[in-house]
């Protein structure tokens, strides 16, 4: 298995439409993979569906640029003293809730669920969704979920 450092890009923000919630881009020379995807909620008490899926973006959605580690930061280092991550930081690039949406090329992964149980997928490593070098992926809401505070996040190994 390849050694490399593992970054988390998390998130709890309001979403009540169809919309890319999460974005990554990777480094220009430094793909990745995905280990883990997480998505729940706190604020309903009422069973309902939701559908999430990944989709590789041949143009990145806009969004609000992610920034690194602190009180306020939205990805995370999970080890101290790893390098900040090569990940593209920026309104096209790594971030959260899409305002406009990209060009979206292919779903290696959807999943329907219920919101009082959320969803939590973690890949084996042999299933591991591949990022290639300045690749973009977003975790989509495929269809608009009720309205709730849900928090989200997806776990990386950069492979450079």
């Amino acid at each position: 298995m390849p050694a490399g450092h593992i970054y988390t890009l998390k998130v709890e923000t309001a979403i009540a439409t169809a919309i890319t919630a999460l974005q990554l881009e990777a480094g220009a020379t430094t793909p990745f993979e995905i280990l883990s995807v997480m998505v729940t909620q706190d604020s309903s008490i009422v069973s309902a569906a939701a559908i999430v899926a990944l989709r590789r973006k041949s143009v990145g959605a806009t969004v609000t640029a992610a920034s690194i580690g602190g009180a306020t930061g939205e990805i995370f280092k999970h080890r101290e003293g790893d390098p900040n991550p090569d990940l593209q930081l920026a309104t096209d690039g790594t971030g959260f809730t899409a305002t406009v949406e990209g060009t979206e090329t292919d779903e290696p992964w959807f999943k329907g669920f219920n919101v009082l149980n959320g969803v939590d997928k973690v890949w084996l490593p042999d299933e591991r969704i591949f990022v290639e070098a300045a690749g973009i992926i977003g975790l989509k809401f495929t269809t608009a979920p009720a309205t709730h505070d849900w928090q989200m996040a997806i776990t990386i190994k950069e492979l450079g």
